[in-house]
């Protein structure tokens, strides 16, 4: 799908009701920028240097909080993997303020106009963040992998590394469309299929609906759309393996705070069964529905109709910690296996947790108290989090929406119906890429109708159609 652009027109659009409705915090207290500036030059203890493996970063363009560095490199016939991930251990202390503030936060909230970090910039965006060209302490994953790309040894360690090259994904996809990617990266096109092969064969489940993005435009906001490069899914792929082997160490110690998400139950599969029976797209009987959903033209609208309907086979997730026994649901039915949250310590709070129990278990040593007490208060500190940033996330792209199409009403627009009811539906328009409700009669789920907007009001943050 290509990119897709309208704008506001007003260059003083701001999104502080958002942050006032929400109760978003616009500073951190004295107490704790004063620790996490006594924080940037601590000592990061005796750790290996390993300063010469050639990473690289790949983020959004212009982010400054970069919490992995990672390089794929061929070895003989298979892999070697390694993954660089901050290391907020050595700078967060147990029981201070800078930890209490970052429990309350429990993750950065991200708005067009700017975010509300977990941690303060000094060092989210500076002496924890993987930035190119300079030394930092890290927790280095190490994969060795054979030619099936499946991990036959991993190793987890505290290390000195140093990023050599920040790329943003769109430079990076360019380099391998153009034959010309980095070394350090190179061996990704053959590594990432191959992860994404065994996703399949697990079961897990990807819906592939439009994401809808921000962005400033020097006039106002843009919504955009913007396809999944190969080099997303391959990137995700390193991230979602060493979540999977950090989930895996956990369960052997039975210790440990992993993201579960049940498995989907039948009575939701056969619903989707009947979707697509009712869309004419064939579902062999012996296909998984990840399977199947994976095999769709994602640019369909029947496609777009299915993978709205797949989402309630993914309800449900939360994060369960242990200790002493394994807890009745370990996996997590989009990965289709154990997973928990350990790659992004700079923007979610459980990460740092769940990295220092790995690195506890794999030294042989047992968890410090301060980790041990803290693992049953995570879940409903990041359910609470999960929830805020959700809402945060809906109320600026309906709060946008509303925006973009204020003066445009009566106008007619070409939609998709996504899901229907009897008197309403969700439809997706995509010029401007808008998700929305229609109000018509039972409308048709995974074909195109023209809607009329009826309503778009930017201090409600509503936007209606009606079947034209």
């Amino acid at each position: 799908m290509a990119s897709l652009v309208i704008r506001t027109g007003r260059a003083d659009l701001s999104f502080d009701g958002i942050r006032t409705e929400f109760g978003l915090a616009s500073s951190f207290d004295a107490a704790v920028l004063a620790e996490a500036e006594e924080a940037v030059s601590r000592d990061p203890g005796d750790r290996p240097d390993l300063t010469s493996l050639p990473l690289v970063t790949i983020d959004p363009p212009g982010a400054k909080d970069l919490d992995q560095a990672l390089c794929v490199l061929k070895s003989g016939d298979g892999f070697v993997v390694h993954y660089a991930i901050a290391d907020l251990g050595l700078f967060v202390t147990p029981g201070s303020p800078l930890d209490t503030e970052v429990r309350r936060r429990g993750q950065t909230i991200y708005l067009p106009d700017g975010k509300v970090p977990l941690h303060p910039t000094v060092l989210s965006e500076g002496a924890a963040s993987l930035l190119p060209g300079v030394t930092r302490p890290a927790v280095l994953w190490t994969f060795t992998c054979g030619a099936d790309g499946i991990p036959s040894n991993v190793e987890v360690r505290r290390a000195l590394v140093r990023s050599t090259a920040q790329f943003d994904y769109a430079t990076v996809q360019a380099s391998f469309d153009a034959g010309t990617p980095h070394p350090s990266v190179a061996a990704l096109a053959e590594f990432g299929p191959l992860r994404r092969a065994h996703a399949r064969e697990r079961g897990a489940i990807e819906l592939q609906l439009p994401e809808q993005e921000i962005e400033p435009d020097g006039q106002g906001w843009k919504l955009v759309t913007r396809p999944r490069a190969d080099v997303d899914s391959w990137n995700a792929e390193i991230s979602l393996m060493t979540g999977m082997a950090a989930a895996a160490i956990m369960l052997e110690a039975e210790v440990g705070i992993l993201r579960t998400l049940p498995n989907p139950d039948e009575a939701a599969v056969e619903s989707l069964r009947k979707s697509a029976a009712a869309l004419r797209v064939p579902w062999p009987a012996d296909l998984s529905p990840g399977a199947f959903l994976a095999g769709l033209d994602a640019s369909t609208p029947e496609a777009l109709a299915l993978f709205t309907d797949a989402t309630r086979l993914l309800r449900g997730a939360g994060y369960s910690a242990f200790s002493g026994s394994v807890p009745e649901v370990i996996t997590h039915a989009g990965v289709a296996a154990p997973y928990t949250h350990v790659t992004a310590p700079l923007r979610r709070l459980v990460d740092r947790f769940a990295t220092e129990v790995c690195l506890a278990v794999t030294a042989g040593e047992e968890l410090p108290a301060w980790l041990a007490e803290a693992l049953p208060q995570l879940p409903s500190l990041m359910g609470s989090s999960d929830s805020l940033a959700s809402k945060v996330d809906r109320a600026a792209t309906d709060q946008v929406e509303a925006w973009v199409l204020a003066g445009r009403v009566g106008q007619e627009f070409d939609a998709v119906v996504l899901r229907a009811g009897d008197d309403e539906a969700e439809v997706f328009v995509s010029d401007p890429p808008v998700l929305a409700k229609c109000a018509g009669r039972r409308l048709p789920e995974g074909e195109r109708i023209r809607v009329r907007l009826t309503e778009a009001d930017p201090v409600q943050r509503r936007v209606r159609f009606t079947r034209d």
